[in-house]
Formats: structure tokens, sequence, C-alpha cells
């Protein structure tokens, strides 16, 4: 995602039995801590059970430290960032190893989606950006040709990468890594806490991640909404030791007639219009947050073929005229 425009997902979480928003209620209980700040230039938020709450408020210092260390790899927000330099120059030498393991399961959901998750979409994010923010652009979006020109630049393929070094081969090439990174960076905090014996916690660094159950032993409950200033949720997940991820075509769209939204198919050129949100539920933020935004781009039929082919994993769509489905994959 280009710098200075809103996230592409829409996700709210709300207390589990008020229905009341976690966000506005820090500090419930004299066991709980939560904090609230960002990560990756979005909203983030942890909310900590722990017996010793000094002991959690050091664990939470140690959680911000985390989050800055890896925002200075993926942030597109920043000049300074590992990914920055990157699609400044072109290649990397001793790249950060966060930034390597990353790119591998950039490539695994690449493959599985056959192209249609691709972290190589920036050069037509930007195209879409630089069109609508002339004045007098054209309502039709980006020409054909230069649609067809900018997908030059575009394709997983074009990445060399391993431990010593990452090159991007191809002309005027980009990474955003914003389907994907946040869903990591939460993964990596979830690994802090259980490392220091953490048992109940609900991580959101972007994408929302329960570990364990609530301290009464119920689950965490992520309610879900097409915007992000929407007031209640239309629909309220259960979860434990689960993570969630949503994409959502509602969140941003680059003109006013909102024909054009930031969901973008690196295959085509074109904008996404197939679904209105799309929900995963998978073992690890990783995993939802890369398959929220594949199949964001993918009809029912190839996402249900790619279920068949990956366990525990969930899928909640709202399609485009309003139908909802669900899809689950075997335990």
């Amino acid at each position: 995602m280009a710098k200075g425009y809103t996230r592409r997902r829409a996700i709210a979480i709300f207390a589990a039995a008020a229905g009341l928003p976690l966000l506005t209620a820090a500090k419930a209980a004299s066991s709980t801590v939560t904090w609230k700040g960002q990560a990756l230039g979005a909203p983030a938020t942890l909310i900590l059970n722990h017996e010793d709450r000094a002991r959690a408020e050091r664990l939470i210092d140690t959680v911000v430290a985390e989050v800055t260390r890896l925002e200075r790899v993926f942030s597109l927000y920043r000049d300074d960032t590992a990914l920055s330099e990157l699609n400044r120059v072109g290649a990397l030498v001793a790249p950060p190893q966060d930034l390597v393991a990353l790119l591998g399961s950039c490539q695994e959901f690449w493959n599985m989606s056959d192209g249609g998750f691709d972290p190589t979409i920036q050069p037509l994010w930007l195209l879409y950006r630089d069109h609508f923010t002339r004045p007098e652009a054209a309502p039709s979006g980006p020409s054909a040709e230069k649609i067809r020109d900018t997908l030059d630049a575009v394709g997983f393929e074009g990445i060399r990468f391993d431990r010593d070094r990452i090159v991007l081969t191809r002309p005027k090439m980009a990474l955003t890594l914003n389907g994907i990174a946040q869903g990591y960076v939460t993964d990596r905090i979830v690994d802090l806490l259980r490392d220091a014996g953490v048992t109940s916690s609900l991580v959101n660094m972007g994408e929302n991640r329960a570990v364990g159950s609530r301290l009464d032993g119920t689950p965490w409950r992520i309610g879900l909404a097409e915007r992000q200033d929407d007031a209640f949720p239309d629909v309220v997940l259960d979860v434990i030791d689960k993570a969630v991820a949503t994409s959502s075509g509602m969140g941003f769209h680059f003109d006013e007639a909102q024909r054009f939204s930031h969901i973008l198919d690196p295959r085509t050129g074109g904008a996404a219009a197939l679904y209105r949100r799309v929900t995963v539920i998978a073992d690890d933020a990783t995993t939802a947050d890369a398959l929220s935004t594949a199949f964001s781009l993918m009809d029912e039929t190839s996402i249900r073929s790619t279920l068949d082919r990956r366990s525990g994993v969930l899928v909640d769509l709202v399609r485009a005229d309003g139908g909802h489905r669900r899809f689950e994959t075997r335990a």
C-alpha cells in the first residue's frame, strides 16, 4: 500500500459480554493489561492476561520494541526500512532474515493461488493512485495500454532471493507486503508471548490472533464489519488459539464513484469486485492474512479447491450482492 492511504481491511473487535468495543475498555481487570498503538501504519491492540501485572507491563515493553524492529523491515510508510530500500535500489545484500522468511511465505501463497496473491502488485497500485489523484482523471481508470505496461513489472517470478541477497529483476518492480506482513508481525508477537509463558491474550497487529481463551475460559470474540467506522458487527466469531484476517474492498476506493477498489488483480490489472468481505480463520495470522487477500481475487470454486488442499481453515464470504457463504476445511 502506498503512503497516506487507508488500510485495505475493515474489522472491528467487540467485547465478549456486553458487545462494547474492547478498544475503549482498557485495563478491564486487575490481571488484564491493554496496550493500544500502531503497527505498520495501522491501529494495533494487545490484550494481555497475566497474574503478575508488573511482568505483563514489561512484556508489553518488549512487544513494542519487537513491533518497532519489524516495522523497520516491512513498512512502506517510512523511507528508512529494508522494504523501502529494496524498492528504491532494486536489490538488498545481507537482507533481514525476517524479510527473507516472509518472501518464502509469499512464494508459497503465490503458488497456492495461481498468482492471485502477489506482493509485486505495488506498481499497479501506484498506477491507480497516480491516475485518480490527477485533476480531471478519466473515470474509467487507467488506460488499457498503461495497465499492460505496468503489468510488465508485476510477477513474483521476477524476484530472486536467498539468505544472502534479494534482487528485483524487472525494471520498475516494487513490493508491498501489506497483504501478509501484518499477519507475520502478529505471529511473531504471539511467539514472543508464548515463550514468556502467556496463556491468555488477544493480539492485533493489523490482524487478530487469540492465545488461548479469555480469563473466564470463554472464547475471544471478534466482530466483523465492512467498514472501520461501523458501530456494530454483522458477524461475531468465537475464537480460541486461532487467527482471523479480513480483506474488504469496501474499505477504500481510488475513485469517488467507488468503481475501483484497492484490491487489485496482479494477473489482469483490474480491480476486484467479487466480494464485499472475505474473512479467513486459520491457525496462524500469516496464513489468514495471505489467504484473505488471495481469496478476494478467486471465485468460490477456486477457493473450495484451494481449501481441499489445506487443513484447518474456515472462510466467511460476503458476496458483492450481499449473499453469505462459509467454507471449512477438514480439521
